[in-house]
């Protein structure tokens, strides 16, 4: 970890969940800060709107700053502009539908896309019919993200929209386009942020605390794949895949601990 030069960081069960901070995750990115090393948050958090999700995390007193910070929606709304989309079928919450003002015509309108993020009024039958309606045309279904499950502020699990978006990709036979992670793109983008040309990929850890769209997906991606042991992570996550996270913590104030102390 001595070699690692910029982070990742999740932002939902990894630095906090809904309202509450994990652990001593804002002293840990305080620290984190002071050493110097770039970071950049990446979330899949698609119930809320960027600007409603960066209110939240201040309130927290983390320190998460706009332009560092990428969400899947935002990277949703950038596919429906290069498209051209005028007016996709939103099954988002009222706060994510901000992220796309002016692009919720109404009803009776022919929509030309399918937009899913987590919006659980919004995933019953009839929503879902329009949009397979929608799809059955040749539509595109853009999807923030296909997480199977999220955490829970009591500390359990519930349903993610991965299941309404396979739901959705079943019933029409199409395939959804992912825009958030584990998306090589939606990496990508958060890495030239940076602004370091000579940054070589083996020198950025991705912490968070979903094995598959966090920690897996960014060691497939050739980064250093860190799993943290808080939110959705449940008993013997690091081991139910072929593949194995890079390194496995106990949270976030444990893997700045390693890092810092890898370079002493």
């Amino acid at each position: 970890m001595e070699k690692l030069r910029a982070v990742l960081v999740d932002l939902n069960g990894t630095l906090h969940v809904g309202d509450q901070v994990v652990g001593d995750a804002v002293a840990a990115l305080q620290r984190l800060r002071a050493s110097e090393t770039p970071v950049r948050f990446v979330s899949n958090t698609s119930k809320e709107s960027k600007q409603a999700l960066l209110a939240r995390v201040k309130r927290l007193g983390l320190d998460v700053r706009e332009e560092e910070l990428f969400t899947s929606l935002t990277a949703v709304r950038a596919e429906v502009d290069r498209r051209g989309l005028r007016n996709p079928l939103l099954l988002l919450s009222p706060s994510a539908r901000e992220d796309f003002e002016a692009r919720n015509l109404p009803e009776d309108q022919e929509h030309d896309g399918v937009v899913v993020g987590l919006a659980p009024d919004q995933m019953h039958y009839e929503a879902l019919d329009r949009a397979f309606k929608a799809l059955q045309r040749g539509t595109p279904l853009l999807a923030a993200h296909k997480g199977r499950y999220l955490a829970t502020s009591d500390g359990g699990i519930k349903i993610g929209p991965g299941a309404f978006v396979s739901a959705l990709e079943y019933a029409s036979d199409t395939e959804a386009i992912v825009l958030g992670k584990p998306s090589r793109g939606f990496f990508m983008q958060a890495l030239a942020s940076f602004g370091i040309p000579d940054l070589a990929l083996e020198e950025v850890a991705m912490i968070g605390d979903d094995v598959r769209d966090d920690a897996l997906a960014a060691k497939e991606h050739g980064l250093l794949g860190v799993l943290a042991r808080t939110g959705k992570y449940t008993s013997g996550d690091e081991s139910k895949h072929s593949s194995a996270p890079d390194v496995v913590v106990d949270d976030f104030a444990h893997f700045v601990d390693l890092l810092l102390e890898a370079r002493k």
